[in-house]
């Protein structure tokens, strides 16, 4: 049995993975879908990371999962527990943000190429280059799943200075995981940075940036297969 640490991206809202618990609990798992406080102008990474341990103190097995900007926060909570003797089982990248060490979330964009590539998959897929949040984060979510949801929250600028706290990439069996018609983060430049940074090849998903949503299902089986 393994405990998933679910983290959120953007925004900090746990209920990101309200379609994905109940599968993993099916499966005889547990699950936390973390809450980060990602509109307190006093929280960064460092107060994330905290959050994060909360979420898998005690527990053994623990898979930690990132999601876009949760993918620092991922890394250096691996890195937190392998220096406390408990390393996590896996660490899985999902459509996210794969930083290096020292690099600020706010630093990350133009050090990967990511605007380059987002103007290019939308130039190549018809359609608008100008940010829209239907378009790059909800164009494949049934709207339905959205209704009693939480309202979005903003993510405040003090997590984008934070420093990703780590010497080198955990010594972690690493997975990225990418939603094939992600519209804000590609699939091939998330397997670029993949390849760049990690040396891994990105796992290609049905689905775009927000998938767990959209593709719950597919997304617990990738997450449960070894």
């Amino acid at each position: 049995m393994s405990h998933f640490c679910l983290l959120p991206g953007a925004g900090g809202s746990g209920w990101y993975w309200h379609r994905v618990v109940p599968l993993l609990e099916a499966a005889g798992h547990t699950a936390v879908a973390v809450d980060l406080p990602g509109d307190d102008p006093e929280s960064g990474l460092p107060e994330y990371v905290a959050i994060g341990l909360s979420a898998c103190a005690y527990e053994e097995d623990v898979v930690i999962v990132g999601q876009s900007l949760g993918g620092f926060t991922a890394v250096m909570l691996a890195a937190h527990l392998v220096g406390a003797h408990r390393p996590p089982t896996s660490l899985v990248m999902l459509n996210a943000m794969v930083p290096l060490p020292g690099e600020t979330p706010g630093q990350w964009w133009d050090a990967v190429g990511q605007g380059a590539a987002m103007a290019r998959a939308a130039a190549e897929g018809g359609w608008t280059t100008d940010f829209d949040e239907d378009v790059y984060f909800l164009h494949d979510v049934d709207p339905g799943i959205l209704d009693g949801g939480p309202e979005p929250r903003p993510e405040v600028d003090a997590v984008f200075g934070s420093v990703c706290e780590i010497d080198a990439w955990p010594d972690v069996p690493t997975r990225v995981l990418v939603g094939r018609d992600d519209r804000f983060f590609p699939a091939a430049f998330q397997q670029r940075v993949a390849r760049e940074r990690l040396g891994v090849e990105g796992e290609l998903l049905p689905g775009g940036h927000l998938l767990s949503l959209s593709e719950p299902e597919a997304f617990a089986r990738a997450l449960l297969s070894p």
